[in-house]
């Protein structure tokens, strides 16, 4: 009997559904046997576990956090990973209380930039055994990115300018860092030029320049064996101190007990 592909669900048309025109579902494949190794499973090296500090914009002495490796379709998208070389229901119970913690401080750090409107929080562990949770920021305004699309648009839109995703960043790891660890990230250098050469950087600036952007769905490590990572900042070696984590009964407070006295 003819295999017939079963209808495309209601959801593809749903204003926040990317794309338009003739869909057909795919054919199941049959199911294996025996799942393959995840990163960091059986003899595959985990790439989070040999990634170096400096790959990172805010490293702690539990937890780190890390970007993609150039600007996103999204105003911000960040990876928080624990540092032990544990998946989600493997946390004792110490990393699972900061777990929730962390969530919380993460997601106020970005959504306190500025054009963002919600914070939507992910984990997929299908390609990688190390825990590690995405925080992917939703543009103010845009309607038609909400819900569970959110990560598919990231690939779809232009990237935000180089400078203001470095500002991002440093932003993020500045909140973070009120609370301990050590922020790496940094903003953009101020490019100073001569006045007579402000014409001619115009000119440079006005033309469009081709780049393709880093995005959830190439770098989320589901599906690639590179780790994101943004270049190596420099470092304060006076910034040394280890966050510190409030005891999780001391958490029950109203939004904003966790806020630092000054942000950015």
């Amino acid at each position: 009997m003819p295999h017939t592909p079963p209808a495309v669900p209601d959801f593809t048309q749903w204003p926040s559904f990317p794309f338009e025109g003739d869909l057909h579902v795919k054919r199941l494949d049959d199911a294996v046997p025996v799942e393959p190794p995840r990163k960091g499973e059986g003899e595959r090296e985990c790439t989070a576990c040999a990634a170096p500090d400096e790959a990172y914009i805010w490293v702690g002495e539990r937890w780190r956090v890390r970007a993609m490796d150039r600007p996103t379709g999204l105003p911000m998208v960040l990876i928080l990973e624990s540092r032990s070389h544990l998946d989600l229901g493997d946390l004792p119970n110490l990393l699972a209380a900061e777990l929730g913690v962390m969530t919380v401080r993460l997601e106020r750090a970005i959504r306190s930039l500025d054009g963002v409107a919600r914070v939507h929080v992910n984990r997929w562990g299908d390609g990688s055994s190390h825990l590690h949770l995405w925080f992917l920021a939703r543009p103010y305004g845009r309607l038609q990115l909400r819900g569970t699309f959110l990560s598919l648009w990231d690939s779809i839109l232009p990237p935000i300018s180089e400078a203001q995703w470095r500002e991002n960043l440093a932003l993020v790891a500045a909140w973070l860092g009120e609370f301990g660890g050590r922020p790496l990230a940094e903003p953009s250098r101020i490019q100073w030029q001569a006045p007579a050469s402000f014409s001619d950087s115009s000119r440079q600036e006005s033309e469009p320049v081709e780049s393709e952007a880093g995005s959830v769905i190439e770098a989320a490590g589901e599906t690639d064996d590179a780790v994101p990572r943004i270049p190596a900042p420099r470092t304060d070696p006076d910034l040394t101190a280890p966050e510190t984590l409030p005891a999780p009964e001391d958490q029950t407070g109203d939004e904003g007990t966790d806020r630092p006295a000054a942000t950015a």
